[in-house]
């Protein structure tokens, strides 16, 4: 994790889980991720299961140049990477496994950003609908049309699945975002790709 931000953020997360695969919404405090809450998102599902912004701080919704809330997730990533990211939103509710991950943003006029991704469950009880938080922000200096012309389209890159389920199968798990995963009752299958070299364990 290569942001304050995505480090605060999945601290916080981790405390406030106490020994739980996941903690509450409730059980989120703003005032402690107080310097983040730019960079921060909330996710909850519709009735059709799209996940949606339920929140956005600013500095996420200044990365499109408007107000995210109510949009779908998933609307956001170029083809390939949508569906992959269908399946890690489904990992984080399903098996309360988290994902932090690289990103590249694309404006219209091919100009680029790299970015970082951090997504973790929520728990939630009967119809809750709040399923995730997030935190999306730039991972070097931002590049200086950042808020004056929009992204258009996210592209996934490497990324890692995080959080007590992964810590008790002996670690983080690398994967780069060309992998397809199906998840099929618990069991993660990746579809082609590599092990990852010892340099890409070591980011």
């Amino acid at each position: 994790m290569r942001h304050s931000s995505t480090r605060d953020v999945f601290a916080h997360w981790d405390r406030q889980r106490d020994g739980r695969p996941a903690p509450e919404r409730g059980d989120i405090d703003p005032a402690a991720i107080r310097h983040a809450l730019g960079d921060v998102f909330i996710l909850a599902v519709d009735f059709v299961d799209e996940h949606r912004f339920r929140l956005a701080g600013t500095r996420v919704c200044a990365l499109f140049t408007r107000e995210l809330k109510g949009e779908s997730f998933t609307a956001l990533w170029d083809e390939p990477s949508r569906r992959l990211m269908q399946d890690l939103l489904n990992a984080a509710t399903e098996e309360h496994t988290g994902t932090v991950a690289g990103l590249i943003g694309h404006a219209a006029d091919g100009a680029t950003a790299d970015l970082e991704l951090l997504i973790l469950p929520l728990a939630h009880q009967g119809h809750a609908r709040v399923r995730a938080l997030g935190v999306l922000t730039p991972v070097t200096t931002p590049p200086f049309w950042l808020g004056s012309k929009a992204i258009e389209r996210l592209e996934l890159g490497q990324l890692r699945h995080v959080g007590p389920v992964i810590d008790e199968l002996g670690g983080r798990r690398f994967m780069t975002g060309g992998q397809g995963v199906t998840i099929r009752r618990g069991l993660r299958i990746y579809q082609g790709g590599r092990p990852s070299s010892p340099s890409e364990k070591a980011g």
